[in-house]
């Protein structure tokens, strides 16, 4: 071969293979909605994709933290971005960080400045390689490792009609984690946004395993909020708190696997169908704490699914002391002028805002 080919193919394979990719930690891709997936995924030269990022991480060897870096734009997602490495490593202090390029505490954000992440692929996902038995169904990103932040994303549903005739539940799944052995998933400082009829949120985030932790996010009219899935044991270190639930038509919290130590502290809920899904047989009680829900047609559930809320069961499997108020009547005050840095928080000074719930943690 002569030279200068060798010259050319040696620039053209630098392009597409990122320079941090085999080995080192603390390897950081940027992506922006006006990248290239040929790049290096450099800031200078940002990848255009979620599922580019998730390939060179799943062929990449080593170990240490792996920073994914989005910057403002839409991103939307016509097949899943699955992160699923086999030979790469990851440790409660060197995690895979997936995150908004500029976060809600500082300075110079707004509500604009937060990537919009949207599911528009064919909802034909099959779950355990099953046809979905309930007419289509679709993950965004998908986690399937240990030991994982998301952080500062705007999370869509999908465009479709979620329930277009009897029998047939169309859906998208934005943030997924399926292995029930994981461990250490944080889904933090994120807005997950839906309505009903024009772009349904069906469930924000379905995680099965241990160590969920869904602190100061805020769940604006999706149908469900959190649910717990599946775990080989009992389900242990799971947390949800400083999170706002705010005119979600389903249900708020799905509590189908965790253990007893599960927590649910400084959590703000305003006009919720269901605030507790509990499992059919589940004999566990559940506590939570320096939370205010104002606005509630079910206290608590048993049952349910892609179909529907269950039934009401004793209210009793939740208890609470002083530091929570219930009010099943009313509804908080919300900020929706969106030129508000506090836009879809509770109003300062109003009855709610003292928990601190929202997308700051200053």
């Amino acid at each position: 071969m002569k030279l200068k080919h060798i010259f050319i193919l040696s620039i053209a394979v630098s392009m597409i293979i990122p320079a941090k990719a085999l080995s080192q930690s603390n390897w950081e891709m940027y992506i922006s909605e006006t990248g290239n997936d040929v790049n290096q995924g450099t800031k200078e030269h940002p990848l255009k994709t979620l599922n580019e990022a998730a390939d060179r991480v799943n062929k990449a060897n080593g170990k240490g933290a792996i920073t994914i870096l989005v910057a403002e734009g839409i991103y939307g997602l016509d097949a899943t971005a699955t992160f699923h490495p086999v030979n790469w490593h990851f440790t409660m202090e060197e995690r895979l960080i997936i995150r908004a390029e500029i976060l809600p505490d500082e300075a110079d954000w707004h509500p604009g400045r937060m990537p919009v992440i949207l599911c528009t692929m064919p909802l034909d996902f099959k779950p355990y390689g099953n046809d979905d038995p309930l007419g289509g169904a679709a993950y965004g990103i998908q986690i399937e490792t240990s030991h994982v932040t998301i952080q500062g994303l705007r999370v869509l549903g999908t465009p479709v009609v979620e329930r277009p005739k009897a029998g047939m539940v169309r859906r998208a799944y934005p943030i997924v984690r399926e292995g029930r052995s994981l461990d250490d998933l944080r889904i933090t400082q994120c807005l997950f946004v839906g309505d009903e009829y024009v772009i349904p949120n069906h469930l924000a985030v379905l995680a099965s395993g241990q160590g969920i932790v869904v602190d100061h996010c805020i769940f604006y009219q999706c149908k469900d909020a959190v649910v717990y899935w599946h775990s080989d044991e009992p389900a242990r270190n799971c947390v949800m708190h400083h999170n706002l639930l705010i005119d979600n038509y389903g249900g708020g919290v799905w509590t189908w696997t965790v253990a007893d130590d599960f927590k649910f502290h400084h959590n703000v809920v305003s006009n919720i169908n269901v605030l507790w899904e509990a499992g059919n047989d589940d004999e566990r009680t559940f506590t939570f704490s320096n939370s205010i829900v104002v606005g509630y047609r079910s206290f608590v559930n048993i049952g349910g699914g892609a179909f529907g809320y269950g039934d009401p069961t004793d209210p009793g499997k939740v208890k609470y002391g002083e530091d929570v108020v219930i009010r099943k009547e009313g509804s908080l005050q919300i900020e929706k002028d969106p030129t508000k840095r506090n836009y879809l928080h509770v109003v300062p000074g109003t009855p709610g805002s003292e928990y601190g719930a929202g997308l700051f943690t200053k």
